[in-house]
């Protein structure tokens, strides 16, 4: 059976597409990544696609005279690798809606809280200033709308009250190591299916346990 070709766009140093470079060296898994796109030249991420094979390209977004135009030359290029999904690792630059809606189902996001909850920048300040005992993260198709989209996999992490902005980061981060690759394996196996604006998951399998926060 043939592997889903995904292709992957960053900005920089790609900790999230390490993570789906790792999941897809299994031999049995159903997706491959085809390419690896981003809009900086010489960015780290780059050179960890290079180091193991994983065609790469660079599409500098400021040689365009518009956001339209720019996406206009990503999609020609996805296109031209065969690409069927895209999934966006540290891209740092808003899509335009004719691209978002060209990869309607098929484009895909992780975001560093539990959606739809603090979307937007500098999240993990805020959840802490909002006093947040959970926060988290969530991977998810992308609609025009910021941070919106139909939901497919979540991790929640515990807030603690000594917790600065950068250390909520790394335990959030920890998270999305961990469900960007269940997520690509969940629409690899074609288990993923939107109806209205909810993702359906075929056999979910649910955690055992809820978590309190602080449990004393």
């Amino acid at each position: 059976m043939a592997k889903l070709k995904i292709g992957v766009l960053i900005s920089g140093r790609g900790s999230n597409l390490q993570a789906l470079i790792d999941t897809c060296q299994a031999p049995d898994f159903p997706a491959e990544i085809s390419l690896v796109l981003s809009n900086i030249p010489g960015v780290i991420g780059l050179e960890r696609a290079s180091q193991i094979g994983i065609p790469t390209a660079t599409i500098d977004h400021t040689q365009f005279e518009s956001r339209k135009k720019f996406d206009a030359e990503m999609t020609r290029v996805l296109e031209e690798n065969d690409i069927k999904f895209v999934f966006l690792a540290g891209f740092m630059r808003l899509l335009s809606d004719p691209f978002v809606k060209r990869w309607h189902d098929r484009l895909v996001n992780i975001h560093p809280s539990l959606l739809p909850a603090f979307k937007g920048l500098n999240v993990h300040d805020r959840v802490i200033q909002e006093g947040a005992r959970f926060s988290g993260c969530t991977v998810h198709f992308v609609r025009p709308a910021l941070d919106d989209g139909p939901i497919i996999v979540q991790a929640c992490v515990p807030v603690q009250q000594d917790d600065t902005p950068d250390t909520l980061a790394a335990r959030v981060l920890e998270q999305e190591h961990i469900i960007y690759p269940i997520a690509l394996k969940l629409i690899s196996n074609g288990q993923v299916h939107v109806t209205g604006e909810r993702a359906i998951i075929d056999d979910p399998i649910y955690p055992e346990k809820s978590l309190v926060n602080p449990t004393r």
